[in-house]
């Protein structure tokens, strides 16, 4: 249960200790369903611990005195019923354990600071035409650095650092405007291995609309659902797929790729379109600066007034028309229960597309299919660098490394 790259002074605050004994493996497995069962039903008495889990009232008892000893769950009032002694509800220590999780985005890079409950204590942001590498990589150390020392004593409370990014950020090279040179500086970088050069913590990399997948699977609609498909409308449009409770996260780490599905069929010689062309933000800024307006105002409320708003309503029905496209596409391949779309604009524009993605998916022919709800995502445009953060979260307190903070206990 100790992260693997923290060490600790002697007057550091203590996290999960190794145990000397033959059945330490079971042992930490075992608290680690315990805080997964406290974080899944927020502050719980001992004896719900102990129905929540199946383990005796015993092991319950030995093992939250192990979790307040190591100042992961702290007690909260005593609550008075009608029958019996009074419970004792314990809870997360939001101090108890810090994450970093770090998106680079070609619009932006994210900072977020995250704590052992998932909410945010730090946030910074960085705002660019397109990263320069010999720019970007420097601030990345220096604001995830700065993050940590302002955490003060709690600093060895740090578990890991999270990083989401595109793959191929200078993938689309020729439509972002950039050179071959600029676009292979990125591609021949390896970001993870970078970050963790700057750091003692560990680093986890992930593609960056999976670590928003995460997010939404772990503080947002996974929690009510058990199979879903996510679109995420950035920049650029992507996508996760949760099976299960379970992301997955396909051969090469890149289901839900949705930037490369073909928004038609072949003919002749010519390839077809694919449906980032149509449903990125992208493409929303371009009618923008063709109409000198900020293009920033893709990403925030102004894109919902005047004078922006009609260049916004004619972007969505392409969009609208593009996500349809992948709600039909994945229901057919996938036959899912729901298909959950979020994105880095405004909440307006989030459900405007919403509404418009149902609308043309009325067109459709759905004989053969059992049509998915269309929903809106609930985490918006922090799911990424918070799905990055959640990653070290996951690494060193979630039983099943298979899942992402979600079991079934």
């Amino acid at each position: 249960m100790t992260p693997r790259s923290t060490s600790l002074a002697a007057d550091s605050p203590k996290l999960l200790r190794p145990r000397g004994s033959n059945q330490v493996g079971m042992r930490a497995f075992n608290e680690r369903v315990v805080l997964q069962a406290i974080r899944l039903n927020g502050s719980v008495p001992k004896a719900e611990l102990a129905r929540l889990t199946r383990l005796t009232a015993q092991t319950i008892g030995l093992i939250t005195t192990r979790l307040e000893d190591d100042e992961l769950v702290i007690k909260h009032e005593r609550v008075r019923g009608r029958i019996g002694q009074p419970s004792v509800p314990l809870a997360l220590n939001p101090d108890g354990a810090f994450s970093i999780g770090i998106k680079i985005g070609r619009r932006r890079a994210e900072w977020l600071l995250v704590d052992f409950t998932g909410q945010v204590r730090q946030r910074q942001t960085l705002d660019y035409a397109f990263p320069d590498a010999h720019t970007l990589l420097p601030a990345i150390g220096e604001r995830m650095n700065a993050m940590r020392d302002e955490l003060g004593p709690l600093s060895p409370r740090l578990v890991g650092v999270g990083v989401a990014a595109p793959f191929q950020l200078g993938g689309w090279h020729k439509m972002l405007g950039l050179s071959e040179a600029q676009s292979n500086e990125w591609n021949q970088i390896d970001l993870g291995a970078q970050v963790q050069a700057m750091t003692d913590a560990p680093v986890s990399f992930a593609k960056d609309t999976s670590a928003a997948c995460v997010a939404e699977l772990v503080t947002g609609r996974g929690r009510d659902l058990k199979s879903f498909l996510y679109l995420f409308v950035d920049t650029f449009v992507g996508g996760g797929l949760v099976i299960n409770s379970h992301l997955h996260v396909g051969l090469h780490g890149n289901a839900g790729a949705v930037a490369s599905l073909p928004s038609s069929i072949a003919v002749g010689t010519t390839p077809p379109g694919q449906v980032i062309s149509q449903a990125s933000l992208w493409e929303l800024e371009q009618r923008f600066i063709a109409h000198g307006l900020d293009p920033s105002a893709a990403y925030d409320e102004r894109a919902m007034s005047a004078p922006f708003e009609m260049e916004t309503s004619a972007w969505l029905a392409n969009a609208a028309n593009a996500l349809a496209h992948c709600v039909v596409s994945g229901t057919a391949f996938l036959d899912i229960e729901a298909v959950v779309i979020d994105g880095s604009f405004c909440r307006a524009l989030l459900n405007r597309v919403i509404e418009r993605t149902n609308e043309a998916l009325q067109r459709y022919n759905w004989e053969g299919l059992w049509p998915a709800t269309v929903i809106a995502g609930n985490v918006g445009p922090d799911a990424a660098a918070l799905g990055g953060a959640l990653l070290p979260l996951h690494a060193n307190f979630a039983p099943d490394q298979e899942l992402f903070l979600k079991v079934g206990v």
